[in-house]
């Protein structure tokens, strides 16, 4: 057995590998794989898309033979079901698979555990809960979707170094780099819906698209419109992809005229994060990126129904009391009643600061519903 160092390292090469899978498995899991054997990588893999090998299959394809009598290391329990693929369970049996290292289990119902059990009754030694946080982190929608029954949300904005997101007569393009705007752009390639309130829909008149082509297929696009505001003619509604309206309106003629544009208009009793995140997490949706504008972050983190904030910091100064922030809202009446973030890392794109952390105790809790082997 090697050292716990030695065996992190090896973990930590399966989460690698697993990131790689990060535009294209959803709603599946991001999984990497490594087999081990009398110390030596014989064999790894990762998860690269929905419908395709699983990373246990892609590692014992590289390994063949030698997986026999190896230690497996990876971010998530094995399957032990019929889906798209065959259960891996079987396939790591049938291999001769001595060990398996695994971070913690798949909440999903029809593992949950059963594919541990299932390891140990054959004999095979399992052990489970190294690095779970950090592959947590990787599969905060995954996993929030299926512990939580709602989609894992993040807020996103690009704001100057004095925490504006534009001047006082509203102009915001733009605050963050090229290499900034690039970021954000690759933030939608990993999420399932991208979301506007009304104020940003009707001030920027956006198409909130992918770009990139990192994922396959269109991305949501989500307006909350309480009054049903969004004009016939918005870009979004001319381009490739679903525009999902959520309004409190009755207005059936307006309805109808953005229907005829093809938008699809639901009515809800009160337009507010929790009764948006059941509709979408109704319709398969596992994460959602919120850009804004401040109105809509701010009542998300009224709610507490958000996860984690990722923020481009351009370096310069917009001034202005009337120059608006990246969340409007009340505010909170004392500092100690303002959220707190967790894990808070920083990196440089092109001149701007990125910053990136969770809503406190957000993997936390997540880790809490995975506990148990």
């Amino acid at each position: 057995m090697a050292s716990p160092g030695k065996e992190n390292e090896h973990l930590r090469r399966a989460l690698r590998l697993a990131s790689r899978g990060r535009y294209r498995t959803a709603p599946n899991p991001r999984v990497g794989a490594v087999l081990v054997r009398d110390g030596a990588v014989v064999g790894e893999g990762w998860h690269r898309r929905v419908s395709g090998p699983h990373a246990e299959a892609e590692a014992l394809a590289a390994a063949g033979e030698r997986a026999r009598g190896a230690t497996l290391y990876l971010n998530l329990e094995p399957c032990r079901h019929h889906g798209r693929t065959p259960p891996c369970v079987d396939a790591l049996l049938a291999a001769g698979v001595a060990r398996v290292v695994a971070s913690h289990r798949d909440p999903d119902p029809r593992v949950g555990g059963g594919g541990f059990a299932r390891l140990r009754e054959a004999g095979v030694e399992v052990e489970v809960g190294a690095l779970a946080r950090e592959a947590a982190a990787l599969n905060l929608p995954f996993l929030t979707a299926k512990t939580l029954g709602r989609p894992a949300v993040t807020l996103k904005w690009a704001m100057s170094l004095d925490g504006k997101i534009a001047t006082a007569a509203g102009e915001s393009r733009w605050i963050s780099s090229e290499a900034g705007r690039r970021w954000a752009l690759e933030l939608r390639e990993e999420h399932d819906a991208i979301l506007v309130g009304s104020g940003t829909a009707l001030s920027d008149d956006p198409l909130l698209t992918r770009r990139l082509r990192l994922a396959e297929g269109p991305i949501l696009r989500v307006v909350l419109d309480r009054r049903l505001r969004l004009p016939a003619a918005a870009k979004m509604l001319g381009e490739e992809g679903g525009v999902l309206i959520f309004t409190e309106s009755q207005d059936a003629a307006r309805r109808a005229e953005l229907a005829a544009r093809g938008a699809q208009v639901e009515r809800l009793a009160r337009v507010e994060p929790a009764a948006v995140l059941a509709a979408l997490h109704a319709r398969g949706v596992q994460s959602v990126l919120v850009e804004g504008g401040a109105e809509a972050h701010a009542a998300f983190v009224a709610s507490g129904l958000w996860d984690r904030a990722e923020v481009a910091c351009a370096p310069l100064l917009i001034g202005g009391q009337e120059a608006p922030g990246p969340i409007g809202g009340p505010g909170v009446p004392a500092l100690a009643a303002a959220p707190r973030l967790d894990g808070l890392s920083v990196r440089r794109r092109g001149g701007d600061l990125l910053l990136s952390a969770f809503r406190a105790g957000a993997l936390d809790d997540l880790l809490a519903r995975l506990a148990g082997t």
